[in-house]
């Protein structure tokens, strides 16, 4: 590939909902968990959806997690899909083709709800026992946050 380079694309603006928590590899879960409180307390959402997409999936398990061991009474709903992504080179040198790859990438995204589910969907969680979820209020999370640095 050292006669290719890639071309860049234009990404699309998509619109994001207050309720979207997206993922990625470079975030960290404690920022992430920090948000879902801003989304489910101070906005008064009912839901907040965490999606991720490759190798951010582990972090996005690991978010949700997280936070229905801190927000009581949340019900789960998680789905799997895959997208594809087209990757375009061109030549660097002339008499050779462009070239385009594709590659699948697996795409997940939870929704975490104070609502009830629908509890038939194959990806439902129903909430974690009381005994198992340790609130903690915006004053203590902000107090948690200090310390390094």
């Amino acid at each position: 590939m050292d006669k290719y380079r890639r071309v860049q694309k234009v990404k699309e603006e998509v619109e994001k909902t207050d309720e979207e928590i997206r993922v990625t590899t470079a975030g960290s879960v404690s920022g992430y968990v920090s948000r879902a409180g801003t989304v489910l307390n101070e906005l008064n959402k009912q839901f907040v959806v965490i999606q991720a997409t490759g190798n951010a999936l582990t972090k996005a398990v690991t978010t949700a997690e997280v936070i229905k061991r801190r927000f009581k009474g949340l019900h789960q709903i998680a789905t799997l899909g895959t997208t594809d992504i087209v990757d375009e080179y061109e030549p660097l040198e002339e008499g050779l083709d462009k070239v385009i790859d594709t590659r699948s990438v697996s795409v997940m995204e939870i929704k975490l709800s104070k609502d009830p589910l629908d509890v038939y969907d194959k990806g439902y969680q129903p909430p974690l026992d009381e005994s198992m979820v340790k609130e903690i209020d915006s004053e203590e999370r902000e107090e948690k946050g200090k310390g390094k640095g």
